[in-house]
């Protein structure tokens, strides 16, 4: 983890992205107190505990300025186009999970950002979100077209490059920014979510693993009353892996083990969102131990499933 701030460190302390006072940055998270619950966790202390809405702090109304366009995909950061569909979820630090995700091949994932979900207070930066004192998780965007990847993928991608049975943490990302959580936007995707759950629970008891799943699960809706679910990041966050200079940190802790076949738990009546990547794919890009992910090349992966021809 204190790799991980060093190199925050000197991404928002140099360059075009410089933040005023972020050379505090490693030394007290931007001057900000650390939460009792993350300090604790970070001494071994104790699990974090997420801070109570009534004390986050209150906060801006101005947005984060992000890039126009995706840094690697080239389209529109902030678009939805007509019949594409959100998905947001968090399993540890942003940078590797965003780039898992923009990889998928066939041209189903339009674009990706990363940003700050799940809190209580309205645009966060990076280091009021590090302090733990708003609430949010570091998190990521998908706009994809479900004619082209289903989400039951992203789900797959999701469970399958983290350990989602460590509470308030990922790796050595200690903290309740860090904590894993997915957020559904109907009720399609809330089923989803829970039975793939249900269903990864198992899969990992069944490999040896069996640890409860501490992954949250919560309606986008809820945080309506906290200015909305999502917010954006920084624009030196966004597309970081891509981008010249980037250090390679990823505290992600793949489970190296897989989520059963879809028709084992495919919720009644959602049996249309099959997934779209083929078991060929898995066998050869699924996440590994290690976030293989933060060295892979940066362009969407070509797939051909052969099986087909």
């Amino acid at each position: 983890m204190w790799e991980r701030l060093a190199v925050r460190r000197e991404q928002v302390t140099t360059g075009a992205g410089a933040l005023p006072g972020a050379a505090r940055v490693v030394h007290s998270r931007a001057g900000l107190p650390v939460a009792l619950g993350s300090l604790l966790d970070l001494m071994g202390g104790g699990e974090a505990t997420l801070i109570d809405p009534k004390k986050a702090l209150p906060g801006r109304t101005t947005p984060m300025m992000v890039p126009d366009r995706h840094y690697v995909l080239g389209n529109k950061m902030q678009e939805v186009p007509e019949g594409y569909k959100v998905a947001v979820f968090a399993n540890g630090c942003f940078w590797g999970s965003e780039k898992g995700i923009w990889r998928l091949p066939g041209e189903g994932i339009y674009s990706t950002a990363v940003g700050y979900c799940a809190g209580f207070t309205p645009n966060p930066t990076y280091e009021e979100a590090c302090s733990g004192l708003t609430g949010h998780t570091e998190g990521v965007k998908v706009v994809y077209d479900p004619a082209k990847i289903s989400f039951v993928d992203l789900l797959r991608w999701f469970w399958e490059a983290h350990d989602p049975c460590s509470g308030m943490g990922q790796g050595n990302d200690r903290g309740t920014q860090y904590r894993s959580g997915f957020y559904y936007f109907d009720e399609e995707q809330k089923a989803l979510i829970e039975a793939s759950k249900v269903a990864y629970e198992k899969a990992l008891a069944d490999a040896g693993k069996g640890r409860p799943i501490t992954t949250e699960i919560a309606a986008a809706s809820d945080y309506d009353q906290y200015g909305g679910l999502w917010f954006y990041g920084e624009s030196y966050h966004q597309q970081y892996l891509a981008k010249p200079g980037a250090r390679p940190y990823c505290s992600a802790q793949p489970q190296s083990v897989s989520l059963p076949p879809f028709e084992t738990w495919a919720p009644a009546g959602l049996e249309h969102h099959k997934p779209t990547l083929p078991e060929g794919f898995w066998r050869l890009h699924a996440p590994g131990a290690g976030c293989k992910v933060v060295n892979a090349p940066n362009e969407p992966i070509e797939f051909v499933d052969l099986s087909t021809m």
